[in-house]
């Protein structure tokens, strides 16, 4: 069966076999137990386990699991099905844990899409996960940075809360394709902040334009989530960059609460490449 994916060594097209993927050029890169591949050479990993640790990845899987950003999945669910072209695969780049992958290739599947899915992370932790629960797409360790996917590729993109590669996704979008961007709102976890930080600020509201790119519009979710146990406000704050920059006083005021409201709020940005 044909992959989604390329070798990452020699960029041909991979073969997808039971237990391993396979080039022309004789590369093989072995299917792990839980249904993913790796696809990051050695000589491309800046660490010896690069990208969300377990419990980075299992503290976001929890809070997920509770449906806080439900809304934001919906918004994501509304706008494939908009935006997804009737050909190319599609890709999640930096899928995590896959809930947002799920999501989107359930929606697909339920309108009798058949474009093929792909996930990538560079977290192996998060890899395991995502081929847990997204058993119809293709899942790989593999960097954002240099995407094992062949030019022209895909149809629809999807980069949530991740880094923004504009000049890989150029290069695997095919024309007419759609990028999907998601940012936070500009006061996204405001009251988590005011626990953390003395001056807390707002993010930044963007409006990007990208070479190659013509920008369609965005798309915008303001609410509310009420984390109703300490272990709830743990797992959100341990799934943040906060969790490696607060000092220790803003640590101890969140670790004495067993509930929360917070703002949450995203800004979903839509592109056709050109």
């Amino acid at each position: 069966m044909t992959s989604l994916f390329v070798c990452p060594i020699c960029g041909g097209a991979l073969s997808r076999e039971p237990k391993l993927y396979r080039c022309a050029s004789g590369h093989s890169f072995d299917r792990a137990a839980q249904g993913y591949v790796h696809l990051l050479p050695a000589n491309r990993k800046h660490s010896a386990d690069p990208g969300d640790d377990r419990e980075m990845v299992a503290a976001r899987a929890a809070f997920l699991a509770c449906g806080h950003y439900a809304p934001l999945r919906q918004l994501l669910c509304a706008a494939a099905l908009a935006h997804c072209p009737e050909e190319g695969g599609f890709l999640d780049s930096g899928c995590g844990e896959g809930y947002y992958t799920e999501g989107i290739c359930d929606a697909l599947k339920k309108a009798g899409r058949q474009n093929p899915a792909a996930g990538i992370d560079i977290s192996k932790a998060a890899a395991k996960l995502a081929a847990r629960r997204c058993p119809d797409a293709e899942i790989a360790v593999a960097s954002a940075y240099r995407l094992p996917v062949a030019d022209r590729h895909i149809g629809l993109l999807l980069n949530c809360f991740s880094p923004l590669c504009i000049d890989e996704f150029r290069r695997v979008l095919q024309p007419g394709g759609r990028f999907l961007y998601v940012v936070p709102a500009p006061r996204h976890l405001m009251q988590l902040k005011e626990l953390l930080y003395e001056r807390p600020y707002e993010n930044a509201r963007i409006k990007a334009e990208y070479p190659g790119f013509r920008y369609l519009g965005v798309q915008s979710f303001e609410g509310s989530a009420f984390l109703r146990s300490g272990q709830e406000i743990q797992n959100l704050f341990g799934m943040t960059p906060y969790f490696w920059k607060t000092p220790r006083a803003g640590k101890e005021r969140l670790a004495a609460l067993d509930s929360l409201e917070t703002e949450i709020g995203f800004d979903l940005h839509i592109y056709e490449r050109l």
